[in-house]
């Protein structure tokens, strides 16, 4: 079977694949991204590629990836191509769709092609970036700009653009419009305050700074779009053989497609993509749609992760065809998260964006895995939920139970039974898993000295975690430690059956 790549292009075969054009791979450098994920594979790549084929955009990706091997060099094998499966359903009708994205020109290594990478600043036809580095890449650190490369993302982000402004003598009309897409609440906002604190602390002249300011837009962005990637051996083989080629970089994800960018004329008139899709939103004030995508759909996803996985759930789509699991999952949404959203959104607005989200996960061709989901668990936890969770106490006086239970199983989640090569790995079900995220170690040693009640409250009680006491909200650690007892001693089946019928006193 024939390998993905340009070759396979000509002539372009017939069949069950959306191919491009060759045309589209003279087309110019426009993009610099940060990130080669599959989330930036499925929405923003697709959604230029989408507009390149429409003579809409006309502008292809230079990818950065912060280390060498790994999908670079599937990348490199395949030109920059990879196949980008569309399934669900869409009014009514299902969609089945198989798409080849162009939009890629190459992908370069932080790592060893820096000054190649730098050297993409002198493009005068580079408009925007595009970034996703996780809700952990967009952070101020110590970061010397003069390496090669810099630390942290927004250190080469600086550097780039330092490099830009060099290379065109200061000229204003050379800045760039960048859109982080990382899901942190302002990503844009926070990311600019970083990088102008970067180069106060790098010593970056003043011309520079001004250049930086008024020259460049960075835009606050929401992304949502069920991305879960590569799909399993099984599925991946018959694929490849309804497709007629492998792909290493054969990504699958759902219909539904939402890219909210904050931005005016200017920035409209940049990413003009925004015409290809009506899933591209380019305006003024996108905050609805980050509260109700950030706090509906991400939030059940991280309350709901733990206890699907322990209860012997691997995906999003098995756990919806549990009657418990899922009235678990319809009632933490539509009853603790939507009253307790932060942010004046009408009811039924909520309603109808809640219905939506609970049909995209039982997306019968999604196979979104939790321990995916679970990756930076205390970070989600703290940026999607906690803020939910502080609202709804202020404004109806009463304990989320169903929020108490998703934390309650995050608990039980993080308690690792060995450590390996820097890797925590808990137990359930009688198989061990990966605990993916930077305060494993943290737990490691709180469930080696502390009995469940003590560490609950300890927990809680952490505002380094939680920029809160959680432990002052009345009522709420004496439910989570009857929900994580529970779960230590009968397990998360019997403890959400028991849940649903409201059998935990307080």
């Amino acid at each position: 079977m024939p390998h993905l790549s340009s070759q396979l292009l000509s002539p372009a075969p017939t069949g069950t694949v959306s191919f491009p054009s060759a045309e589209l791979s003279a087309l110019p450098e426009k993009v610099l991204q940060f990130g080669t994920g599959v989330l930036l594979r499925g929405l923003p790549d697709y959604l230029i590629d989408k507009a390149n084929r429409q003579g809409i955009f006309n502008g292809r990706i230079v990818v950065v990836k912060s280390t060498d091997g790994g999908d670079i060099d599937a990348f490199r094998r395949q030109d920059g191509l990879y196949t980008l499966g569309i399934r669900g359903i869409a009014d009514g009708q299902e969609i089945s769709e198989n798409v080849v994205c162009s939009a890629i020109s190459r992908v370069l290594s932080a790592k060893s092609q820096w000054a190649d990478i730098l050297a993409c600043a002198a493009n005068p036809e580079l408009t925007v970036v595009i970034s996703n580095t996780t809700e952990v890449g967009i952070q101020l650190v110590s970061d010397d700009i003069t390496q090669s490369p810099p630390q942290s993302f927004p250190g080469k982000l600086l550097a780039f653009l330092l490099a830009r402004y060099r290379a065109f003598s200061g000229d204003k009309s050379k800045g760039l419009v960048i859109v982080p897409t990382e899901l942190i609440p302002d990503n844009g906002t926070k990311l600019e305050s970083i990088l102008l604190e970067q180069a106060h602390r790098n010593g970056l002249d003043a011309e520079f700074i001004d250049w930086l300011e008024t020259a460049n837009q960075v835009c606050n962005s929401l992304v949502d779009r069920i991305v879960p990637g590569r799909p399993d051996a099984a599925t991946q083989a018959a694929l490849e053989a309804e497709l007629g080629y492998e792909d290493e970089l054969l990504t699958m994800s759902e219909v539904y497609t939402l890219w909210a960018i904050e931005g005016d004329a200017r920035v409209k008139s940049v990413l003009s993509f925004e015409q290809a899709d009506a899933g591209v939103i380019v305006q003024p004030d996108i905050n609805l749609f980050r509260e109700l995508k950030l706090r509906l759909l991400n939030g059940t996803h991280t309350l709901s992760c733990g206890l699907a996985f322990l209860a012997g759930l691997p995906t999003v789509r098995e756990a919806m065809d549990d009657a418990d699991v899922a009235s678990f999952m319809h009632n933490l949404l539509l009853g603790d998260l939507l009253p307790g959203i932060p942010y004046a959104v009408d009811e039924k607005v909520g309603q109808r964006f809640g219905m939506q989200v609970l049909d995209r996960f039982r997306n019968p061709a999604i196979e979104h895995r939790w321990l995916s989901i679970s990756m930076n668990y205390t970070a989600k936890l703290q940026m999607r939920c906690v803020p939910v969770l502080l609202h709804y106490h202020r404004k109806l006086r009463a304990v989320p139970h169903y929020m108490a239970l998703g934390f309650a199983a995050y608990l039980r989640f993080m308690r690792a039974e060995r450590e390996e090569q820097g890797v925590w790995y808990g137990e359930a079900n009688g198989q061990e898993y990966p605990i993916q995220d930077e305060k494993a170690s943290y737990y490691a040693g709180l469930w080696q000295r502390l009995e469940p009640a003590e560490l609950t409250r300890t927990v809680l009680h952490n505002q380094a975690l939680w920029g809160h006491d959680l432990l002052a909200l009345p009522g709420f650690a004496d439910c989570v430690i009857r929900y994580l007892e529970q779960l230590l001693e009968q397990g998360a089946r019997a403890t959400v059956a028991q849940a649903l019928n409201r059998k935990v006193a307080v």
